[in-house]
């Protein structure tokens, strides 16, 4: 696939979206940055891609505000890392944004589904 197409196929995530899926990733334990990044991609099926410069300004926003929080530790490759991980009110939080998330997905199917069914 040539740069340009790879380019466009390209899903650009909301910041909230960005937000939300990285504190589902780490519902399942702490993480670091690469860790998060590739469980993001594996769990949209490569559909999504975070790039860097989008994801460690989402994780300080997200440590800023209390809702992870973040330790240095030794990866499996006995590399130095900061791990992130879900807090109390992180958790909260995500409770609150997956039911918003299920709310937009709704109204906007509603949306769409009569533009589909026109089609023959």
């Amino acid at each position: 696939m040539s740069k340009k197409l790879h380019y466009q196929n390209r899903i650009e995530l909301l910041q909230g979206t960005l937000d939300m899926l990285i504190l589902r990733t780490l519902r399942w334990g702490p993480q670091h940055g690469y860790g998060i990044s590739r469980a993001i991609q594996a769990g949209s099926g490569n559909v999504l891609t975070v790039e860097t410069g989008s994801l460690y300004p989402a994780l300080h926003r997200l440590e800023k505000h209390g809702l992870i929080a973040s330790d240095w530790k030794l990866t499996e490759n006995k590399q130095r890392a900061k791990y992130y991980q879900l807090t109390a009110a992180g958790r909260k939080h995500l409770v609150n944004e997956e039911s918003r998330w299920e709310e937009f997905v709704k109204a906007v199917s509603g949306v769409m589904r009569p533009a589909m069914e026109g089609r023959g």
